[in-house]
């Protein structure tokens, strides 16, 4: 005979899938109380959707229902995007998740090209990015995360889910010219390391 799940179990249940947005722990907690573990209560959802149609997902320390990945092609439709991100918006992105939190300043550094107030705004009305503070230097430069929408819309529950290098180039997203600056990089550094070795040895 089934075991009926219990009123806890049930209670986060309908709170995650009455919720708009991902929800995290502490705004679960909130609602469902103390008389459970949520932690556990979480891990059986988790479980008892699994290979479903729909899953239960964290991303970020937050969770939701999702359509389970090998059927987002069902529900897929076919729409003209009315805005593509630019090249300059992709690799703000990227630097942003790869290095945050980062000012302007140091996505300028990184590129050693301007970035437009423009590019920023588009990747925080998309909701991937928001800004988190100022750092604490002359200036107070705004600093910038990613957010749990990035991480859901790129199906990562973390930044350490991330591509390295290695993956990048597997997957052939590496242009001729990332391959070419990347090839230079290693010769510098292989030059630096024959200098410092000559240096020693003198």
């Amino acid at each position: 005979m089934t075991q009926e799940p219990d009123d806890f179990l049930r209670a986060v249940e309908a709170t995650v899938f009455a919720s708009e947005q991902p929800i995290s722990v502490g705004e679960l907690r909130l609602h469902v109380g103390d008389s459970g573990n949520l932690a556990a209560a979480l891990e059986q959802l988790k479980s008892d959707y699994s290979g479903r149609g729909i899953n239960l997902a964290e991303r970020g320390g937050r969770w939701h229902f999702q359509t389970a990945a090998d059927l987002a092609y069902i529900l897929r439709r076919e729409k003209e995007e009315t805005r593509r991100l630019s090249r300059a918006a992709m690799e703000t992105l990227a630097i942003i998740g790869y290095h945050e939190p980062v000012s302007r300043a140091e996505i300028e550094a990184i590129r050693g090209v301007q970035v437009g107030k423009g590019t920023l705004d588009v990747l925080m009305e998309a909701g991937w990015i928001r800004p988190a503070g100022r750092r604490e230097v002359p200036g107070r430069p705004l600093i910038y995360v990613t957010t749990s929408e990035f991480l859901t819309y790129f199906g990562l529950e973390s930044r350490r889910d991330l591509p390295g290098i290695d993956d990048l180039r597997a997957a052939g997203l590496l242009d001729p010219v990332d391959l070419a600056l990347e090839s230079a990089m290693a010769v510098d550094d292989d030059a630096q390391s024959v200098v410092e070795k000559d240096d020693e040895d003198a």
